[in-house]
């Protein structure tokens, strides 16, 4: 006596079979082992883990999970159970504070975060008589702006007790905790002449091997690029972070002119501002459409227009004219 299947009926004899269940007729065979191959997976994201150490000396603490430069902060805060307020600015590959190796929008995927922390607050009252006091701000978006650089023979330059990584906390006892660097330029350069000001300033916490270094103010054709040579991880103010290769060398060169630009028309430098800069200029086919490029994703800096034309400028003369 025959044996009835599922479906009331014995599969016919020779009938194909799947998972040891019988087709029914008419149903397509499945393809060949021959045929096309099915789409492979989705590579997995590689696992990013960065190796970190407070500037003044700590046992290293391995780092990953960050999307931008406030998670990073808290994921440091996390391993050496620290405040992430704490944190000054970061350098990369040396302790010390180096401005030319400063953390910026990208890390090399090689490259070793020191973290620099608040030590000794001290105030200093300074007379404006010049409209330019010498100093450079950059920030490290997360609340704090901090001095850069510091041109020889300025009025800043002649206080001692002033230094490059310092963070500027208060003007006049305002504070100025959460501004942004071109915010701070601006505070500074609308005092008024011959009217005495006080700056608080926090110093980074030093190594003894530090004490003793004021600044390096010299520039340095490297300034704003990333240890390691190929791929970065691009921190973004907005969004996640994101793998890619590192700027071409054109790029590059256009990015260091970019942000030479920034220091000569608004005293701050800014290697992920000149960047993406850049990046608006390459989509761009002249001049005006790239003034107006920057006004929508950039309006908060008021670019004057002969800035503009200075930034367009340089852009060409790093793809070698071509515009």
């Amino acid at each position: 006596m025959q044996q009835v299947g599922r479906h009331g009926r014995q599969p016919p004899e020779g009938s194909p079979m799947e998972n040891g269940v019988g087709q029914e007729p008419g149903t397509p065979e499945p393809p060949a082992a021959e045929g096309p191959a099915p789409p492979r997976p989705p590579r997995a994201r590689p696992r990013l883990v960065f190796h970190t150490q407070l500037a003044h000396g700590s046992p290293t603490g391995r780092i990953e999970g960050f999307t931008n430069v406030k998670e990073l902060y808290a994921k440091i805060a996390e391993v050496f159970n620290i405040s992430p307020t704490e944190i000054l600015f970061c350098t990369l590959n040396t302790h010390k504070v180096d401005m030319q190796k400063l953390l910026g929008g990208q890390i090399g995927l090689e490259d070793f975060i020191f973290a620099h922390v608040r030590g000794e607050t001290k105030e200093v009252e300074v007379t404006k008589t010049e409209d330019a006091l010498g100093l450079t701000i950059t920030d490290n978006g997360a609340g704090y702006a901090f001095i850069k650089r510091i041109k020889e023979g300025s009025i800043i330059n002649r206080l001692q007790t002033v230094c490059v990584g310092d963070s500027i906390e208060a003007i006049n006892d305002h504070t100025i905790v959460g501004c942004r660097h071109y915010e701070v330029a601006r505070m500074l350069r609308e005092l008024p002449r011959a009217q005495p000001f006080t700056l608080r300033l926090v110093q980074p916490k030093k190594a003894f091997d530090m004490i003793g270094q004021r600044t390096r103010s010299s520039k340095s054709p490297g300034e704003g690029r990333v240890a390691s040579g190929k791929e970065t991880l691009r921190l973004r103010t907005q969004g996640p972070a994101v793998l890619e290769e590192g700027p071409s060398p054109s790029e590059e060169d256009a990015a260091r002119r970019v942000d030479d630009l920034l220091e000569s028309y608004m005293g701050i430098r800014d290697s992920e501002l000149a960047s993406t800069m850049v990046e608006a200029a390459k989509d761009s086919p002249s001049a005006a459409q790239l003034a107006r490029g920057l006004d929508s994703v950039l309006g908060e800096f008021a670019f004057p227009q002969e800035f503009v034309a200075e930034v367009w400028a340089a852009v060409c003369h790093s793809r070698g004219g071509q515009e």
